[in-house]
């Protein structure tokens, strides 16, 4: 058993280690609700943007648009969003995890695929193993812009005009309550139609200049709206995740606590009783 002093310093350290860790859970909680406001802020916006792209479906414009067409898949891209920072637990690895998964499935079907990366952790796990990577963007902060995407967005976009890729995903973390995020994989290009009866009301559109024109800024608007949104609704994971796993940690630190206090009590007493027996014995050889 370690002595009296050890297992002093011991609970000096771990109880200072637990500070550090509830600051952090304080810190992560107030992140995360500035953070839940930023992600609602942004809806609206793709939601209105998504019920257009509905209508687009449903309407006969002169010109069919590439990001409209589907088309047989020998190589599909994905847009992957993770956080740049640890410590928010199972997060990163749990997103990782699922689309390697799917990955390994288009490799089974004789598809290559190819990554976007967003995120710094992303960027560091994926340059680790032999994948195929065509952009990077990280250090992006808890207040993304969309400015900062556009350039990781284009190189796919120019990637599906180009036809080097048949299918485009978005990866990210999707935000169910504090406790609980979930990795989420859904497609990006081709643009999936809405069904008519999830559409409130329809009507066609009268396009000008013309409907080629239009139709290339809004489908583009309408990809970095879903990036957007997806890259805000990771910062509120990570804030979220971060804030449990400081609070386990606060946690375990006091259990840890508890046991080394323990530890110390009974070497303490350990010692009392030697040296109790030492002048006993001491007292009967006199």
């Amino acid at each position: 058993m370690a002595n009296e002093k050890e297992i002093r310093t011991k609970i000096g350290s771990v109880k200072n280690t637990q500070k550090i860790t509830k600051a952090m859970e304080m810190v992560a909680a107030s992140k995360m609700r500035r953070t839940q406001k930023t992600m609602q802020s942004a809806l609206p916006y793709a939601d209105k943007i998504k019920n257009v792209i509905g209508h687009l479906f449903n309407a006969n414009p002169d010109y069919k648009h590439p990001f409209l067409t589907e088309r047989e898949a020998t190589r599909v891209g994905y847009i992957v969003v993770s956080t740049d920072r640890g410590l928010c637990g199972g997060l990163n690895v749990n997103l990782f995890r699922t689309l390697l998964a799917e990955l390994k499935q288009w490799r089974d079907q004789g598809v290559e695929t190819e990554l976007c990366l967003v995120g710094a952790k992303g960027i560091q796990f994926f340059r680790s193993i032999n994948i195929n990577i065509v952009g990077a963007t990280s250090q992006l902060g808890e207040n993304p812009n969309v400015e900062d995407l556009v350039g990781a967005i284009s190189i796919m976009l120019d990637e599906y005009s180009s036809q080097k890729i048949d299918r485009l995903f978005l990866v990210h973390n999707s935000f169910v309550n504090t406790m609980s995020q979930k990795p989420e994989i859904k497609t990006l290009l081709p643009v999936e139609a809405i069904d008519k009866e999830n559409l409130p009301t329809h009507w066609d559109y009268i396009y000008e200049p013309d409907s080629r024109e239009l139709l290339d800024q809004v489908l583009t608007r309408y990809i970095e709206s879903q990036v957007y949104r997806a890259v805000v609704e990771n910062v509120a994971c990570e804030m979220a995740a971060k804030m449990v796993a400081m609070k386990s940690a606060t946690d375990n630190a006091g259990k840890i606590i508890e046991q080394l206090e323990l530890d110390y009590n009974k070497a303490r007493q350990a010692a009392i009783t030697q040296e109790i027996s030492e002048i006993v014995g001491g007292a009967a050889a006199v």
